[in-house]
């Protein structure tokens, strides 16, 4: 009911029938600029077919009666304007003109002394907001407050009231700028689907308290699904959201988020609660907090904490798959520092691990309890860099067989960048210095130092050429580079593990000192990475139209530093890469990559990704991706219109590799102009051997707001390039 507030405009419209002059009769066209009586709102410009005064103090105008006071226009066939008793009457296609708003009507009587009176049969236009609506009668109480009986309104256009609001009472006060409405009614293609005695609202953009479009769907494991958000506005700058849901299967969940943003801090915290769940036979409960404040000029503090009752609270009352699919929830408390040459951290984490029972367990990982970070970058002359990232951690872990312990990591680095035009060349030395002090009383050593030196040397050159192609100037680049590591070996088989592991091969990796992330591994190296980039760019807008890169890192020695468990490295080079990306035309985008084992000739890794999209609510998607012995998926989606008005989506997300559909979706949208309905169906992988599903219906009304389930987030979350049909239809 947001655009209701227009009707407050009608105050200021009728103010424009203030005084006339006294005792002329003019003929059609001439002013009474000279002589104009003065009201509220200024001097009075009057021009009719026939202005005349038959009794001393009234005049009456007829005859394409038009009036004109600061900036508003007022029309009629005729008007009787008593200056006296300050009383304008006017009748017979009664019109008012302002920037904001139209209004005609069939007689109107309006005192300018106290802006009491009336209007009959008003009928109204915002032009900005292409609102419309009508009244059997406008009562002005005084300046600020009126009222209107049996008023509509619709965003529909003229003769189309597909849908419109009927309203039995409205009370408009200017003064609180609220609005009342009593007996309100909804009506779409001529049936009431929602009904309220009353309801109150704000007459500009103002936030205000109040009951907010509910929502409601239905899904296979929580049954109907109903949701009635209850805002509260408590300040400008806090709120909060009340959100109890009906989950027919479940029962009544209660939820609540409360956001405050201050001149030094701010966050958004929400918690929900679901008891005595009639599927799981318990309570079921979860907490998100996210609060940032800011202690000084360059320091911030802030704290993230997650946490639900169980392993399956997502996926039992979740319909996005990045949700569902959560595996750690985090929780933290951190300060940090930034000065121009140094920063600091100090942060406590630990995480919760949300199992699937049908699948394999997932490590916990440890908490560091706490961390400690310094930073120092500082350049001298000649470009001379140095940094310093150091850190000091104690990891503990929930379960007793792990080894707990504290670790102290710096690793000094100086770099020289040398570049110019056409290349460059960026030699670095470092020392990779770690100490660790252990609980496990059981270990042989429980006090562990490991010193690596590290050298890099990493250097490109960029050649580039214009070239003509189907009557189009390009450039074309060729930037081979070439990237050198050495660290010897160091022995690290003592050292547990608390945060390592080894970072996927792909092409950014190919360039870093050390393939495996976190700090308990540092590679022993004596390693080449050779690879070279392509691109072709048109010459007049610099759109890349592609790019094609080819990689391969060789070794000069045999791998010994590996994580527990893990085989070493056998080859001396590592598999190719090789990717493909780019805005081939207008219409078509793709995206490759491949990670080819030139040793056994076979594709170990594969991702294919292509996308066309001519225009808005027309988008084909098409992906596929393999990893050899894991994964193999194909991945489809779309929006594309069916006939006029109607719009369909899907998207089909297969595994070859489980033979089981982790995401389908089919929708179809219809908009009627000034309405728009969408409906989706969604089947969703929530566990191993388990999936759900679910119905969204929702119905859009334009600058009214939105009915029922929304499925928007999970469209354009699962049908990339998806836009409603309302944003497609107003786009230019």
């Amino acid at each position: 009911m947001s655009t209701l507030p227009g009707f407050a405009f009608v105050v200021l419209l009728l103010s424009a029938a203030s005084a006339a002059a006294n005792g002329l009769a003019l003929k059609k066209d001439v002013e009474l600029a000279g002589s104009a009586a003065a009201g509220k709102a200024g001097p009075l410009f009057v021009t009719a077919d026939r202005i005349e005064s038959t009794v001393p103090n009234v005049i009456e105008a007829s005859g394409r009666v038009e009036a004109r006071q600061a900036g508003q226009n007022f029309y009629a066939n005729w008007l009787r304007y008593d200056t006296t008793l300050s009383l304008v009457e006017a009748r017979g296609q009664v019109r008012l003109e302002q920037a904001a708003l139209l209004v005609t009507g069939d007689a109107l009587k309006l005192n300018l002394n106290d802006y009491s009176g009336g209007l009959t049969q008003p009928v109204y236009r915002f032009p900005s907001q292409q609102g419309r609506g009508g009244a059997d009668h406008i009562e002005f109480i005084d300046e600020n407050h009126f009222k209107l009986q049996d008023a509509t309104y619709t965003t529909c256009p003229t003769d189309n009231d597909d849908w419109f609001l009927k309203v039995s009472d409205l009370d408009i006060d200017r003064t609180r700028n609220v609005g009342t409405a009593r007996h309100a009614s909804l009506q779409f293609l001529g049936v009431p689907i929602l009904y309220t005695p009353w309801a109150d609202f704000p007459l500009n953009d103002a936030r205000k308290t109040g009951v907010l479009a509910p929502t409601f769907g239905t899904t296979e494991r929580s049954g109907l699904d109903i949701q009635v958000p209850y805002y509260l506005n408590l300040a400008p700058n806090y709120d909060a959201t009340l959100y109890p849901r009906l989950l027919s299967k479940r029962g009544i969940q209660l939820g609540g988020e409360f956001r405050y943003l201050l001149n030094d801090m701010h966050g958004e915290n929400r918690l929900e609660y679901l008891p005595n769940d009639n599927e799981a036979d318990r309570s079921r409960w979860s907490v998100a907090l996210n609060n940032t404040y800011r202690l000084s000029a360059n320091t911030q503090a802030g704290m993230l904490f997650n946490q639900v009752s169980d392993d399956d609270y997502f996926r039992d009352l979740s319909n996005l798959i990045s949700i569902t699919s959560l595996s750690h929830l985090n929780r933290e408390a951190w300060v940090t520092t930034q000065h121009a040459a140094w920063n600091a951290e100090l942060r406590a984490q630990s995480f919760q691990t949300l199992q699937d029972s049908t699948a394999i367990p997932i490590a916990e990982p440890y908490a560091r309890l706490p961390q400690a970070r310094l930073g120092m970058a500082q350049t001298f002359g000649r470009g001379l860099e140095f940094r310093l990232d150091g850190e000091a951690t104690r990891f503990a872990h929930s379960d007793p067989a792990k080894t707990e312990g504290t670790r102290v990591l710096a690793y000094p680095t100086l770099r020289l960048p040398l570049t110019n035009s056409f290349g460059f060349l960026t030699p670095q030395v470092g020392w990779h210095s770690s100490y660790y002090a252990l609980d496990d009383d059981t270990l042989a050593k429980q006090r562990i130092t490991r010193n690596v030196p590290i050298f890099s040397l990493d250097s490109g050159v960029a050649f580039d050429r214009p070239f003509r192609f189907a009557g189009q100037d390009y450039e074309q680049t060729l930037e081979p580079r070439a990237y050198y590591v050495y660290a010897p070996y160091r022995n690290q088989d003592a050292i547990p593990v608390f945060d390592t592991a080894l970072q996927d091969f792909s092409y950014a990796q190919m360039f870093t000192e050390n393939q495996f992330i976190g700090g308990d591994r540092v590679n022993d190296a004596n390693q080449l990475t050779l690879a070279v980039t392509s691109r072709f760019t048109e010459a007049a807008s610099g759109l890349e139209r592609l790019q094609i890169t080819l990689g391969q890192r060789y070794y000069f020695s045999t791998q010994q530093v590996r994580l527990p468990g893990a085989t070493l490295r056998t080859s001396n080079a590592t598999d190719l890469l090789a990717a493909v990306s780019g805005q081939i035309t207008r219409d078509w985008r793709i995206d490759t990559a491949w990670q080819y084992d030139t040793q056994n000739g076979t594709t170990i890794r594969q991702n294919l990704g292509a996308s066309y999209r001519p225009g808005p609510g027309r988008a084909l998607n098409f992906g596929y991706r393999f990893i050899d012995q894991t994964t193999e998926q194909v991945d489809l989606s779309a929006q594309w219109p069916l006939a006029r008005r109607w719009y369909g989506m899907f998207r089909y997300n297969y595994s070859f590799q489980d033979n089981k559909l982790v995401e389908g979706l089919a929708g179809l949208e219809y908009n009627g102009g000034c309405w728009a309905v969408r409906g989706v169906f969604q089947r969703l992988a929530t566990k191993e051997n388990q999936s759900t599903d679910a119905f969204f219906i929702q119905l859009e009304l334009s600058g009214m707001g939105r009915i029922g389930a929304n499925p928007l987030d999970v469209l354009k979350h699962s049908v990339p390039g998806y836009r409603p049909s309302n944003e497609i239809l107003q786009t230019p």
